[in-house]
């Protein structure tokens, strides 16, 4: 028996197989079927996808055979590998000098005859073989055979690419959430440490305004500390918003059983704008299963907006919501001014404003209903109302199951 040459570009060649990371993986069907049709092509009992590393050929895929590694002393696909361009083919083992007394040709699993293609990367290292196997011996395989056979094994090669691409993407979106969560981490402590000093500003302020009232009145220096007390009011709204965008975009989603319509009714209630409004609601009263939370945070940061910006006498929303078989349908709409659609993507980008917003306005309120309406499996959008009508129109959807889970 003749030992297996180690290739000349050995150190590449097993460089290139480890960065697959497929060495002694669990079975998966798209090799096995791959394994599969190459025998009944060949006809053949036995198929493998063999993979040679330093030591021994190990098989990604074995059909029609027990084992999944041989020594590489005793390797037929060890020999094939320095045979690069071309289908690597015994007819009869017993009768090569190569082989005729290697231990797997003289015993289980009787290796005769052997026709293996090349597992070829693109940069030109060969991996091993897909081979076919027989324990009796053939003249050769035909011509569509060892193309079908050339063929099956290209699309080995697809299959190991798309594992390390998936790999590399996995690896950068763990590596993408991690930052993601330092990032959230950095803004939850930096927003909630500036929240008392903001505050005893505020409180400062009320002093001054109380016990100097009579010495500020009708001077320059009321102008001044009213400029004062609204920049601290805004530092103090936009650090409760980013603590909540940290917050929803971080916790738990956590299922509960509620009334959609009681939820709309008791955060119009508790609304902290002083604004004339009416909620006309569609099709809302119905028991939902879904993250209550999220969808107080969402329906609160609309209707807040919606009373915020409104420029008629009476703000009036209307909210319609059905059923379809895999998510909760809502249409949010109101009768305030609009936005221009040139507008309709950069209003959901966290710190983004209009250019003729409100200078209150922190930019924070609808990226938080984005992402939170994203965590709970899906999208929203504004449309365009009709000609004659002024206001927003946001349609959004929210699975019945979680679909990121």
């Amino acid at each position: 028996m003749k030992k297996p040459i180690v290739p000349t570009n050995e150190d590449a060649r097993l460089e290139s197989l480890f960065s697959y990371d497929v060495l002694d993986t669990l079975p998966e069907e798209e090799y096995d079927a791959i394994t599969k049709i190459a025998s009944e092509i060949c006809d053949t009992p036995i198929a493998l996808i063999s993979l040679v590393d330093p030591e021994r050929q190990w098989f990604k895929s074995h059909h029609g055979l027990d084992s999944n590694q041989t020594s590489r002393d005793v390797a037929f696909c060890a020999h094939a590998i320095n045979q690069p361009d071309e289908l690597f083919i015994i007819p009869d083992a017993s009768k090569d000098e190569r082989f005729f007394d290697n231990p797997i040709t003289k015993g289980d699993p009787n290796v005769i005859f052997y026709a293996g293609a090349p597992l070829n990367t693109a940069d030109g290292n060969t991996l091993g073989t897909l081979c076919v196997i027989d324990n009796k011996p053939r003249k050769n395989l035909t011509q569509g055979q060892q193309d079908s056979l050339k063929a099956l094994a290209k699309q080995v090669m697809v299959l190991l690419e798309l594992r390390k691409k998936n790999a590399k993407l996995k690896k950068a979106n763990k590596e993408v959430l991690r930052l993601n969560d330092q990032l959230n981490h950095f803004a939850y402590r930096l927003t909630h440490d500036l929240k008392t000093p903001i505050r005893g500003i505020n409180s400062l302020i009320d002093f001054l305004k109380e016990d100097y009232n009579t010495i500020f009145k009708d001077s320059k220096a009321k102008e001044w500390i009213d400029l004062i007390s609204s920049r601290a009011v805004y530092m103090d709204t936009l650090i409760e918003e980013i603590l909540a965008y940290t917050k929803v975009t971080n916790e738990e989603i956590k299922f509960s059983k509620f009334n959609i319509k009681e939820l709309i009714e008791t955060i119009s209630n508790n609304s902290d704008i002083d604004y004339p409004f009416n909620i006309e609601m569609i099709g809302m009263d119905k028991i939902i299963e879904h993250s209550k939370i999220g969808l107080v945070q969402v329906f609160q940061n609309l209707i807040s907006n919606s009373k915020k910006f409104n420029n008629k006498e009476k703000c009036i929303i209307k909210i319609k919501m059905d059923v379809t078989n895999d998510s909760y349908n809502f249409t949010f709409e109101d009768n305030g001014p609009g936005i221009p659609e040139k507008y309709w993507e950069k209003i959901f980008v966290m710190f983004e404003t209009l250019d003729d917003a409100n200078a209150e306005n922190t930019g924070i309120g609808l990226a938080t209903v984005r992402s939170i309406v994203q965590r709970l499996g899906g999208n929203i959008v504004l449309e365009n109302k009709k000609v004659d009508e002024s206001g927003v129109c946001f349609k959004f959807n929210i699975a019945i199951k979680n679909l990121n889970n």
